[in-house]
Protein backbone atom coordinates (compact mmCIF):
# COMPACT_ATOMS: atom_id res chain seq x y z
CA UNK A 1 0.00 0.00 0.00
CA UNK A 2 1.06 3.39 -0.94
CA UNK A 3 0.58 6.49 2.58
CA UNK A 4 -2.81 7.31 0.92
CA UNK A 5 -4.34 3.85 0.28
CA UNK A 6 -3.82 2.83 -3.32
CA UNK A 7 -2.56 -0.98 -3.06
CA UNK A 8 0.67 -1.62 -5.44
CA UNK A 9 1.19 -5.48 -4.95
CA UNK A 10 4.26 -7.49 -4.24
CA UNK A 11 5.32 -10.58 -4.29
CA UNK A 12 5.56 -11.70 -7.49
CA UNK A 13 2.62 -9.79 -8.86
CA UNK A 14 3.29 -7.96 -12.14
CA UNK A 15 1.53 -4.33 -13.25
CA UNK A 16 -0.29 -5.29 -16.56
CA UNK A 17 -1.22 -1.39 -17.16
CA UNK A 18 -4.41 0.77 -16.97
CA UNK A 19 -7.93 -0.73 -18.46
CA UNK A 20 -11.19 1.44 -17.87
CA UNK A 21 -13.76 -1.23 -17.83
CA UNK A 22 -15.90 1.56 -16.43
CA UNK A 23 -15.73 5.42 -15.66
CA UNK A 24 -12.50 4.75 -13.19
CA UNK A 25 -9.48 3.39 -14.39
CA UNK A 26 -8.30 0.19 -13.15
CA UNK A 27 -4.61 -1.27 -12.66
CA UNK A 28 -4.46 -4.70 -13.66
CA UNK A 29 -1.72 -7.50 -12.00
CA UNK A 30 -0.58 -11.00 -13.03
CA UNK A 31 0.80 -13.34 -11.35
CA UNK A 32 1.61 -16.47 -14.04
CA UNK A 33 -2.15 -17.19 -15.16
CA UNK A 34 -3.76 -15.25 -12.25
CA UNK A 35 -5.24 -12.01 -11.93
CA UNK A 36 -6.12 -9.22 -9.89
CA UNK A 37 -7.35 -5.44 -10.15
CA UNK A 38 -6.43 -2.16 -8.14
CA UNK A 39 -9.28 0.67 -8.92
CA UNK A 40 -7.99 4.03 -9.04
CA UNK A 41 -9.25 7.36 -7.45
CA UNK A 42 -7.79 11.17 -8.02
CA UNK A 43 -6.60 12.30 -4.97
CA UNK A 44 -5.11 9.44 -3.90
CA UNK A 45 -1.56 8.53 -3.81
CA UNK A 46 0.31 5.83 -5.63
CA UNK A 47 3.65 4.96 -5.56
CA UNK A 48 6.16 2.05 -6.46
CA UNK A 49 9.18 0.90 -6.47
CA UNK A 50 10.97 -1.23 -9.46
CA UNK A 51 12.55 -4.16 -9.36
CA UNK A 52 14.83 -6.10 -10.91
CA UNK A 53 14.45 -7.15 -14.47
CA UNK A 54 11.49 -6.16 -16.77
CA UNK A 55 9.78 -9.23 -18.68
CA UNK A 56 7.56 -9.74 -21.31
CA UNK A 57 4.21 -9.50 -20.34
CA UNK A 58 3.12 -12.60 -23.05
CA UNK A 59 0.64 -12.55 -25.85
CA UNK A 60 -3.38 -11.66 -25.41
CA UNK A 61 -3.35 -13.12 -21.58
CA UNK A 62 -1.03 -15.74 -21.49
CA UNK A 63 2.62 -16.43 -20.09
CA UNK A 64 5.70 -15.59 -21.99
CA UNK A 65 7.16 -19.13 -23.17
CA UNK A 66 10.61 -17.23 -23.46
CA UNK A 67 10.34 -15.38 -19.95
CA UNK A 68 12.42 -12.88 -22.16
CA UNK A 69 13.11 -9.62 -21.00
CA UNK A 70 12.11 -6.26 -22.88
CA UNK A 71 13.51 -3.24 -23.00
CA UNK A 72 12.44 0.25 -20.78
CA UNK A 73 11.62 1.88 -23.11
CA UNK A 74 9.30 -0.18 -25.23
CA UNK A 75 5.42 1.15 -24.57
CA UNK A 76 4.60 -2.78 -26.04
CA UNK A 77 5.70 -4.87 -23.25
CA UNK A 78 6.24 -7.99 -25.22
CA UNK A 79 9.21 -9.73 -26.59
CA UNK A 80 9.11 -9.47 -30.73
CA UNK A 81 7.38 -13.38 -30.96
CA UNK A 82 4.66 -12.91 -28.69
CA UNK A 83 4.26 -9.16 -30.30
CA UNK A 84 3.55 -10.99 -33.26
CA UNK A 85 1.04 -13.93 -32.05
CA UNK A 86 -1.01 -10.78 -29.95
CA UNK A 87 -1.40 -8.86 -33.36
CA UNK A 88 -2.08 -11.88 -35.21
CA UNK A 89 -5.42 -12.71 -33.09
CA UNK A 90 -6.44 -8.47 -33.11
CA UNK A 91 -9.35 -7.10 -35.17
CA UNK A 92 -6.54 -5.03 -36.70
CA UNK A 93 -4.97 -7.88 -38.54
CA UNK A 94 -8.08 -8.40 -40.59
CA UNK A 95 -7.83 -11.99 -39.84
CA UNK A 96 -11.18 -12.06 -38.20
CA UNK A 97 -13.59 -11.59 -41.61
CA UNK A 98 -16.07 -14.04 -40.39
CA UNK A 99 -16.65 -12.57 -36.75
CA UNK A 100 -20.39 -12.58 -36.02
CA UNK A 101 -20.13 -9.79 -33.55
CA UNK A 102 -21.48 -5.99 -34.27
CA UNK A 103 -18.94 -3.26 -34.66
CA UNK A 104 -18.87 0.51 -34.49
CA UNK A 105 -17.70 3.19 -36.01
CA UNK A 106 -16.51 6.39 -34.04
CA UNK A 107 -14.63 9.77 -34.62
CA UNK A 108 -12.50 10.33 -31.98
CA UNK A 109 -10.90 13.54 -30.88
CA UNK A 110 -7.90 14.11 -29.20
CA UNK A 111 -6.99 17.73 -29.23
CA UNK A 112 -7.56 20.62 -32.14
CA UNK A 113 -6.25 19.09 -35.73
CA UNK A 114 -6.06 15.90 -34.41
CA UNK A 115 -9.29 13.52 -34.94
CA UNK A 116 -9.03 10.06 -36.24
CA UNK A 117 -11.82 7.06 -37.02
CA UNK A 118 -11.62 3.60 -35.54
CA UNK A 119 -13.78 0.72 -34.59
CA UNK A 120 -14.48 -1.39 -31.46
CA UNK A 121 -16.92 -4.23 -30.36
CA UNK A 122 -20.08 -2.76 -29.54
CA UNK A 123 -20.70 -5.39 -26.28
CA UNK A 124 -17.28 -3.09 -25.12
CA UNK A 125 -19.34 0.28 -25.09
CA UNK A 126 -17.26 3.61 -24.78
CA UNK A 127 -13.89 1.10 -23.07
CA UNK A 128 -11.94 1.61 -26.31
CA UNK A 129 -12.06 5.15 -26.43
CA UNK A 130 -11.23 5.74 -22.71
CA UNK A 131 -8.48 3.17 -23.52
CA UNK A 132 -6.85 5.86 -25.90
CA UNK A 133 -7.66 8.61 -24.26
CA UNK A 134 -10.51 10.08 -26.88
CA UNK A 135 -11.05 13.66 -24.81
CA UNK A 136 -14.81 13.88 -26.80
CA UNK A 137 -16.34 11.51 -29.25
CA UNK A 138 -19.31 10.18 -31.41
CA UNK A 139 -20.25 6.73 -32.95
CA UNK A 140 -20.85 6.78 -36.53
CA UNK A 141 -22.51 3.68 -37.32
CA UNK A 142 -22.77 -0.09 -36.20
CA UNK A 143 -23.32 -3.48 -38.40
CA UNK A 144 -20.55 -6.10 -39.29
CA UNK A 145 -17.16 -6.16 -38.42
CA UNK A 146 -15.91 -6.01 -42.26
CA UNK A 147 -18.45 -3.40 -42.79
CA UNK A 148 -17.39 -1.21 -40.29
CA UNK A 149 -13.83 -2.07 -41.94
CA UNK A 150 -14.40 -0.68 -45.25
CA UNK A 151 -16.08 2.53 -43.76
CA UNK A 152 -12.83 3.39 -42.01
CA UNK A 153 -11.23 2.75 -45.64
CA UNK A 154 -13.78 5.22 -47.08
CA UNK A 155 -13.40 7.80 -44.48
CA UNK A 156 -9.47 7.96 -44.48
CA UNK A 157 -9.66 8.11 -48.47
CA UNK A 158 -12.46 10.83 -48.90
CA UNK A 159 -11.93 12.60 -46.07
CA UNK A 160 -8.31 12.50 -45.22
CA UNK A 161 -9.41 11.29 -41.95
CA UNK A 162 -6.37 9.14 -40.56
CA UNK A 163 -7.17 5.85 -38.23
CA UNK A 164 -3.84 6.18 -35.88
CA UNK A 165 -2.01 9.44 -34.28
CA UNK A 166 1.07 9.30 -32.55
CA UNK A 167 0.55 8.93 -28.72
CA UNK A 168 3.16 11.72 -27.72
CA UNK A 169 1.09 14.29 -30.05
CA UNK A 170 -2.33 13.18 -27.77
CA UNK A 171 -0.47 13.97 -24.63
CA UNK A 172 0.98 17.21 -25.99
CA UNK A 173 -2.39 18.62 -26.63
CA UNK A 174 -3.80 17.39 -23.43
CA UNK A 175 -2.73 20.26 -21.16
CA UNK A 176 -4.46 23.17 -23.71
CA UNK A 177 -7.96 21.93 -24.83
CA UNK A 178 -10.07 24.41 -26.29
CA UNK A 179 -13.87 24.80 -23.79
CA UNK A 180 -16.27 22.42 -24.27
CA UNK A 181 -17.69 24.03 -27.61
CA UNK A 182 -14.51 24.13 -29.31
CA UNK A 183 -13.88 20.69 -28.48
CA UNK A 184 -17.12 19.07 -30.23
CA UNK A 185 -16.59 21.70 -33.21
CA UNK A 186 -14.53 19.36 -35.00
CA UNK A 187 -16.19 15.97 -34.20
CA UNK A 188 -19.71 17.75 -35.40
CA UNK A 189 -18.20 19.28 -38.69
CA UNK A 190 -16.75 15.90 -39.40
CA UNK A 191 -19.30 13.79 -38.43
CA UNK A 192 -21.63 15.88 -40.86
CA UNK A 193 -19.40 15.29 -43.55
CA UNK A 194 -19.23 11.06 -42.60
CA UNK A 195 -22.99 11.09 -43.29
CA UNK A 196 -22.83 13.01 -46.69
CA UNK A 197 -21.07 10.12 -48.06
CA UNK A 198 -24.00 7.64 -47.77
CA UNK A 199 -24.72 6.25 -51.02
CA UNK A 200 -21.21 7.36 -52.08
CA UNK A 201 -19.45 4.38 -51.02
CA UNK A 202 -21.00 4.27 -47.40
CA UNK A 203 -21.59 0.21 -46.95
CA UNK A 204 -25.34 -0.40 -47.25
CA UNK A 205 -24.95 -3.13 -44.24
CA UNK A 206 -23.55 -0.07 -41.77
CA UNK A 207 -26.68 1.11 -40.03
CA UNK A 208 -25.67 5.45 -39.19
CA UNK A 209 -26.02 6.06 -35.66
CA UNK A 210 -26.66 10.14 -34.40
CA UNK A 211 -24.69 12.28 -33.52
CA UNK A 212 -24.12 12.36 -29.90
CA UNK A 213 -20.76 14.00 -28.92
CA UNK A 214 -19.49 12.78 -25.69
CA UNK A 215 -17.00 14.60 -23.49
CA UNK A 216 -14.68 13.11 -21.27
CA UNK A 217 -12.70 15.27 -19.70
CA UNK A 218 -14.56 14.97 -16.59
CA UNK A 219 -13.78 11.33 -16.51
CA UNK A 220 -10.47 11.95 -17.15
CA UNK A 221 -10.06 14.53 -14.82
CA UNK A 222 -8.56 16.84 -16.76
CA UNK A 223 -10.84 19.82 -15.64
CA UNK A 224 -9.73 19.87 -12.18
CA UNK A 225 -5.63 19.33 -12.69
CA UNK A 226 -3.15 21.17 -13.50
CA UNK A 227 -1.72 20.76 -17.43
CA UNK A 228 1.91 18.51 -17.18
CA UNK A 229 4.97 18.93 -18.59
CA UNK A 230 7.18 15.94 -18.24
CA UNK A 231 6.52 12.53 -18.50
CA UNK A 232 8.55 9.15 -17.71
CA UNK A 233 10.48 8.07 -20.32
CA UNK A 234 11.56 4.59 -18.84
CA UNK A 235 11.46 2.53 -15.50
CA UNK A 236 15.01 1.13 -14.07
CA UNK A 237 15.55 -1.01 -11.63
CA UNK A 238 14.99 0.58 -8.06
CA UNK A 239 13.50 3.76 -9.85
CA UNK A 240 11.21 5.50 -7.82
CA UNK A 241 7.63 7.11 -9.59
CA UNK A 242 5.37 8.06 -6.66
CA UNK A 243 2.57 11.17 -6.14
CA UNK A 244 -0.75 12.00 -5.59
CA UNK A 245 -3.50 10.83 -8.77
CA UNK A 246 -5.35 14.10 -10.38
CA UNK A 247 -5.86 12.58 -13.85
CA UNK A 248 -5.83 10.04 -16.22
CA UNK A 249 -6.48 9.47 -19.68
CA UNK A 250 -6.15 6.24 -21.99
CA UNK A 251 -3.00 4.48 -20.47
CA UNK A 252 -1.39 7.79 -18.83
CA UNK A 253 -1.53 8.66 -14.86
CA UNK A 254 -1.07 12.33 -13.60
CA UNK A 255 1.01 12.32 -11.04
CA UNK A 256 1.44 15.36 -8.70
CA UNK A 257 5.21 15.04 -7.40
CA UNK A 258 7.25 17.58 -4.95
CA UNK A 259 9.96 16.78 -6.75
CA UNK A 260 10.25 15.85 -10.59
CA UNK A 261 13.57 14.35 -11.01
CA UNK A 262 16.99 16.32 -10.20
CA UNK A 263 16.81 20.13 -9.95
CA UNK A 264 12.98 19.64 -11.60
CA UNK A 265 11.09 21.03 -8.46
CA UNK A 266 7.05 20.11 -7.97
CA UNK A 267 4.74 19.89 -10.56
CA UNK A 268 2.50 16.89 -12.49
CA UNK A 269 4.19 14.15 -14.31
CA UNK A 270 2.42 11.70 -16.69
CA UNK A 271 3.34 7.98 -16.34
CA UNK A 272 2.14 5.99 -19.24
CA UNK A 273 1.58 2.63 -18.01
CA UNK A 274 2.60 0.70 -20.82
CA UNK A 275 6.15 1.56 -19.51
CA UNK A 276 5.48 0.04 -16.04
CA UNK A 277 4.08 -3.93 -17.61
CA UNK A 278 6.26 -6.63 -17.23
CA UNK A 279 7.87 -4.99 -14.19
CA UNK A 280 7.76 -6.37 -10.19
CA UNK A 281 7.02 -3.73 -8.31
CA UNK A 282 6.76 -2.89 -4.49
CA UNK A 283 5.15 0.26 -2.63
CA UNK A 284 7.00 3.24 -1.46
CA UNK A 285 5.32 6.27 0.44
CA UNK A 286 7.41 8.92 -0.93
CA UNK A 287 6.03 12.05 -3.38
CA UNK A 288 9.07 11.86 -5.54
CA UNK A 289 10.06 10.91 -8.83
CA UNK A 290 13.39 9.24 -9.83
CA UNK A 291 13.71 7.85 -13.38
CA UNK A 292 14.67 9.27 -16.58
CA UNK A 293 11.87 11.60 -17.88
CA UNK A 294 11.34 13.88 -21.29
CA UNK A 295 9.41 17.28 -21.74
CA UNK A 296 6.25 16.81 -23.17
CA UNK A 297 5.49 18.53 -26.36
CA UNK A 298 9.01 17.32 -27.58
CA UNK A 299 8.00 14.21 -29.92
CA UNK A 300 9.20 11.02 -30.14
CA UNK A 301 8.38 7.60 -31.72
CA UNK A 302 4.37 5.86 -31.31
CA UNK A 303 4.66 2.38 -29.94
CA UNK A 304 1.66 0.14 -29.95
CA UNK A 305 -1.48 0.22 -31.79
CA UNK A 306 -2.72 3.89 -29.84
Amino acid sequence: MTGNGVRVSGGGWRCAGVRWPGEAPELGWSRGRDRRVSVLAYGTGLGFRALGERHCVGPRGNVCPLGAAVPGRSTGGRCAECARLDRAHSVAADTMADDPRTYRVYLAWFGPGLVKVGITGEERGAARLREQGAVVFSWLGRGPLMAARRTEEVLRAALGVPDRIPYARKRAERGRLPDADGRAAEVTELYGRAAGLEGRGWPESLERLPLEVVDQVRIFGLDRADAPVRSVRELVDGGVVAGRLVAAAGPDLHLAVDGAGPGAGAGVVVLDTRLITGWQLTAVTENDVRVPLIDIGGGGVQGGLF
